[in-house]
C-alpha cells in the first residue's frame, strides 16, 4: 500500500506563492504585441490606450524590474508618434507614466508579500506535519495506508487524528475525531496524540490507553468554563506473538470495517462513551478481541465520511462504495476520489486508515 497524505493539493501552485504558470506571464507580452500591431495597421480603431492597462496586469505576474520594462515600452509606444501606435501628449502621457510607476510599486510590494507568505507557510507546514506526520507504509508487522483532509482550506491539521505506533505490547493504532474542526481543534489533537504515544510505551492494556486519553481531555477541560471538550476514538492493537488477533476499543466512534474477500462487515465491538467525559476512569472501556484471517483488511474512518452528503442530501453509502472499490490497488486513494466526486468536496475533516496484518 502506498503511503497517502492529505495536503492542500487542491490549490494551484501559483496561489501558494510559487511562480505563476508560463501562460500567465506570456499573456501580457502577447497582448502588448497584438495591440501594437492592430493599432499600427488600423489606426482608426484607437486601441493604443488599452496598452496603458498592461503595466498593472504585469504587476501580478512579474517583479518590479519586469513591470518597469512593460511600463517603459508602453510609454515609448504611446509617446513616439512615428511608431504609429499611439498619439499621447502632455497630460495623457503623464497619466500613463503615473500608472506605470504605481504598477512598479505594486509589483515590488507583491513580491515581498509573496516571499513572506512562502516563509510563513513553510513554517506552518513543518509545525503541522510535526503534529500529525504521515503514516508509514509499514509499522512492525502491520502494513498501513492513511489519508487525511482537513475541512479548513489551506491547513494540514484539523479536528481528526490518526497514528500507528509499535511498542512493547505490539502495534497500536488510533483514529479519532475531536469536537469541532479546523485550527480550533488542533490543540486537542496534540494532547490526544501525545497521550496515545505515551500509552503505547507504558500501558500494558488497550483499555488503559483509552483511559489515559480520557483523563487527558478531562484535565485539559479542568478550570475552563463550559469547555465541553470531548472526542470519539477507536483504538486497535495487534498484539505481539498473536498474528491472528486484533483488539479493539471503541469510544463512541464509527465501527471498524473488515474487508474479507468481497465482503464488508463491521467488527463486533461493544461501544463505549466518548473520551473526555471522565467515565473511562470509573469503568475502563471494554476490549473486544477479533480473529483475523489471512488477507483481512481493517478500514477505520471518521464521521466526515459517513455524514458526507451529495447535492440531493443523500448520505455517502460507505459499505456499498467500499465493496465496489475493494479491488483497487490503492483503496484509500480510490475511496477518497469517489467521496470527492459524490459530495463535490466534503465539508468536514476526513481521516481514513487501512491496516493489514502481514
Amino acid at each position: 500500500m502506498n503511503r497517502r497524505r492529505r495536503r492542500g493539493d487542491a490549490e494551484p501552485g501559483w496561489l501558494r506563492g510559487t511562480p505563476p504558470p508560463r501562460w500567465v506571464r506570456t499573456g501580457t507580452a502577447v497582448a502588448l504585441v497584438v495591440l501594437s500591431l492592430v493599432e499600427h495597421f488600423t489606426p482608426a480603431k484607437e486601441l493604443g490606450f488599452f496598452l496603458a492597462a498592461l503595466p498593472p496586469v504585469a504587476a501580478f505576474s512579474y517583479g518590479a524590474l519586469g513591470t518597469s520594462v512593460f511600463a517603459g515600452l508602453v510609454l515609448l509606444l504611446l509617446g513616439v508618434q512615428s511608431l504609429g501606435v499611439g498619439h499621447a501628449r502632455g497630460g495623457d502621457l503623464a497619466t500613463v507614466a503615473v500608472v506605470g510607476l504605481m504598477s512598479v510599486v505594486i509589483a515590488w510590494v507583491r513580491r515581498r508579500r509573496d516571499a513572506q507568505l512562502v516563509s510563513v507557510r513553510t513554517v506552518a507546514e513543518a509545525a503541522q506535519l510535526a503534529v500529525l506526520p504521515p503514516v508509514p507504509e509499514r509499522v512492525g508487522p502491520v502494513r498501513c495506508s492513511g489519508l487525511y483532509r482537513a475541512a479548513q482550506r489551506g491547513t494540514l491539521v484539523g479536528g481528526d487524528l490518526f497514528d500507528v505506533r509499535e511498542g512493547p505490547y505490539g502495534v497500536r493504532a488510533v483514529v479519532g475525531d475531536v469536537q469541532g474542526h479546523g485550527l480550533a481543534a488542533v490543540g486537542t489533537v496534540v494532547s490526544l496524540l501525545g497521550a496515545f504515544r505515551e500509552g503505547v510505551l507504558d500501558d500494558p492494556g488497550l483499555g488503559a490507553v483509552a483511559a489515559r486519553l480520557d483523563r487527558r481531555l478531562v484535565e485539559d477541560s479542568a478550570g475552563v468554563e463550559h469547555a465541553e471538550l470531548f472526542a470519539t476514538a477507536v483504538l486497535l492493537e495487534f498484539p505481539a506473538g498473536a498474528p491472528d488477533r486484533v483488539r479493539i476499543v471503541s469510544c463512541g466512534h464509527p465501527p471498524v470495517l473488515r474487508l474479507r474477500g468481497a465482503g464488508i462487515t463491521p467488527v463486533d465491538c461493544e461501544p463505549g462513551p466518548p473520551l473526555g467525559l471522565g467515565l473511562a476512569g470509573l469503568e475502563p472501556p471494554q476490549v473486544t478481541e477479533a480473529v483475523l484471517e489471512p488477507g483481512d483488511r481493517l478500514f477505520v474512518h471518521t464521521d466526515g465520511v459517513t455524514e458526507a452528503r451529495d447535492e440531493a442530501g443523500e448520505f455517502y453509502p460507505l459499505p456499498a462504495r467500499l465493496a465496489g472499490l475493494a479491488g483497487s490497488a490503492d483503496l484509500v486513494a480510490a475511496l477518497w476520489q469517489d467521496l470527492s466526486d459524490f459530495t463535490r468536496g466534503p465539508r468536514d475533516d476526513v481521516a481514513l486508515l487501512l491496516l493489514v496484518r502481514a
